[in-house]
This record gives C-alpha cells, structure tokens and sequence, in this order.
C-alpha cells in the first residue's frame, strides 16, 4: 500500500463511514481478528474486538453506542505513515454532536483531541489503539460523572 492508501483506509473509509453512521461499512475496515483499544487518562484502557472471547467486547458494539448517542465528525488530520511496516497514526479533532434524546445531550458539543494508531494487514486495521484527551473531563468524568462518550455504561 501507498502512503495515500493508508490516509484513504483511515480518513476517508474509517472515519469517513463512522460520520455517515455506516457501521458495516466501518466494521469492514477491520481484519476479522481485529483489536481496538481506547485509552483515556489514567482509566483503565477499553478494549474491542472483532473475533470476541467469552466476557469480552465485540467491536460493533462501540461504534453502535457512539452512533446512538452522536453525530460524529472528524477535521484536522495529519497522518504518519510507515508503508514499509504496514502502520500509521493520526492525530486530529473529533466533534461530538448528541442526538435529541440522548443521554449525553446535556454534556453539549464535545471536542477530543485524539491520536490513533494503526497496525494494518492486507490494507485493513488489525489493531487500532486510541488516545484522547478531553479538557472539560477533568479526572476522566464529566460532571455527571460519566466518561467522554458516555461508554461504556456504570
């Protein structure tokens, strides 16, 4: 893959179906034994995955809960490639807009600063690892004590 195939597999297709709220299509960007883990503060990491064990998270699930509760959009990218050995990294800003109805629509409008890195096999995401930052979560909670995309549930 080409450098402009790894921005084209994160931002456009990833990213890009997650804003259209398209979760197979986002679930296809995934090796069928994919990870994803979410990293906030101190909090322990949060982990997702394609192929889960008993008790562990199947990765649809994320994004059906980000997309239950959010528009979603992504800007500001800047990619870091490294064709070579199939892996790259964004950094960029996440707007998370609440759903009527949702209950983080009382938290407003969020803005993450986040930085994703991604191990890839065959042009696909095999493991994805997501670090976010949050100014108005001091501690990791919002102040109705719930994380920043209100996932998973206490």
């Amino acid at each position: 893959m080409t450098r402009d195939d790894y921005v084209d597999l994160v931002e456009r297709r990833y990213f890009g179906n997650v804003s259209r709220g398209d979760v197979p299509a986002v679930v296809a960007c995934f090796t069928a034994d994919a990870t994803v883990r979410i990293y906030h503060g101190d909090a322990e990491p949060r982990v997702f995955r394609a192929e889960p064990a008993a008790g562990e998270t199947p990765l649809p699930r994320f994004f059906d809960h980000l997309l239950a509760n959010y528009d979603p959009g992504f800007t500001e990218f800047v990619h870091y490639v490294d064709t070579a050995n199939e892996r790259c990294a964004a950094t960029f800003l996440v707007t998370l807009t609440p759903k009527p109805g949702s209950p983080y629509r009382d938290a407003g409008v969020q803005r993450l600063r986040n930085c994703n890195f991604f191990r890839c096999r065959d042009g696909l995401i095999r493991e994805m690892t997501i670090y976010y930052s949050n100014p108005g979560t001091a501690g990791g909670t919002d102040a109705h004590g719930s994380r920043p995309t209100g996932f998973p549930q206490a």
